[in-house]
């Protein structure tokens, strides 16, 4: 445990931050699941949405992010 304020106030901070980055990364995962999975109901709006938010917190890369829409896309088109 840190015994100095300021690190006991970053310890917090991190905390925090860890369980905000852990709910991005759980959706976009899950999301992904979904699709690959072929669930309609989910639009593609919604799953751009979802994994531009994940890049933009810098949970995944930008080119991770872009890799991920071009494959959603592609399986969108083949079931269509």
């Amino acid at each position: 445990m840190p015994i100095i304020k300021s690190a006991k106030k970053k310890l917090k901070q991190d905390r925090k931050k860890s369980i905000n980055n852990a709910h991005y990364a759980h959706a976009y995962k899950q999301i992904i699941k979904k699709v690959k999975k072929g669930d309609k109901k989910i639009s593609l709006k919604s799953v751009y949405s979802i994994i531009d938010k994940a890049a933009q917190k810098k949970i995944i890369h930008a080119h991770k992010a872009q890799r991920l829409k071009s494959q959603i896309a592609r399986t969108y088109k083949k079931s269509t």
